[in-house]
């Protein structure tokens, strides 16, 4: 195992910032993200609103804070959702081979050719705004990559020497996979599932963005971007404030796939596809 860096520490400790922050919104929060003033429409900066106010009078500073429960939840459930089901079609498709890898292959291949962001957005639109339409849309498009992955690695695991003899000792199917296969790829898993993550998370504020996601008036970063399109030309700071703590977050997750990857000793090349 290689030593750790203080800049491979970076990702990490952002990342733990932004959760503590976001657990902890009821207790660092000092106003109600959701109370409304609207005789303190869009009050600048000052000590008692250290982000000044929105259009209807809320408390950008508490907002913020609130913002990040509803991405990093969701983004986490999501992606974890997809990998579950990518990984048991991967295993299906890689261990047994024949008609079930030609079916689930096809089916990947179909996916994996549609622009994913356009596919969310449909089939969001179609079964309408809600963070369970959203969920659903997020884990139809997210599963094929760790659909794909495991296929190869479970088609490369199940030649080895070592499942021929256990083979041979009656072991079934089913105890194969889950106890010999699955320990030798969760390694790439967790570092295909942390570098979707990242991407995620920007899904879910799109979708928020667009409408199609989290409502308001859930404080949210995404509805808060799209809250503040509508004054972005004379208070830049309600579309700023919200966007930087969306690539913050999405950054640091993304870093952290990176450094899991170094320190797995994992291919680079072999995950540019996912």
């Amino acid at each position: 195992m290689k030593k750790w860096k203080i800049s491979e520490l970076l990702p990490f400790i952002m990342l733990g910032i932004i959760i503590i922050v976001s657990v902890f919104a009821p207790v660092l929060a000092p106003y109600d993200p959701n109370a409304t003033d609207m005789s303190a429409r869009f009050v600048g900066m000052s000590s008692k609103h250290l982000l000044g106010t929105d259009s209807l009078g809320r408390d950008l500073f508490s907002r913020i804070l609130y913002g990040g429960r509803q991405s990093i939840l969701l983004a986490v459930a999501a992606t974890a959702l997809s990998m579950c089901l990518g990984m048991i079609l991967g295993m299906i498709s890689g261990y047994f081979g024949g008609v079930p890898d030609l079916v689930i292959t096809t089916i990947s291949n179909i996916f994996q050719g549609l622009p994913g962001m356009t596919m969310m957005i449909a089939i969001a639109g179609i079964l309408g705004p809600g963070v369970e339409n959203m969920l659903l849309s997020l884990v139809v498009t997210s599963w094929v990559s760790f659909s794909r992955l495991v296929r190869g690695e479970v088609m490369r695991v199940k030649e080895a020497d070592y499942i021929e003899g256990i083979q041979s000792m009656g072991a079934g199917k089913i105890r194969i996979l889950f106890l010999h296969v699955l320990p030798n790829i969760i390694g790439n898993l967790i570092i295909v599932y942390t570098t979707k993550v990242g991407r995620v998370v920007l899904s879910v504020a799109g979708l928020s963005y667009l409408g199609l996601g989290i409502q308001p008036p859930t404080p949210d970063w995404g509805v808060m971007i799209n809250d503040a399109r509508m004054y972005f030309r004379s208070y830049q700071h309600l579309l700023f404030a919200p966007g930087i703590c969306i690539i913050l977050l999405s950054l640091s997750i993304n870093l952290i796939g990176d450094v899991l990857r170094d320190k797995l000793d994992a291919k680079n090349q072999e995950f540019r596809e996912y």
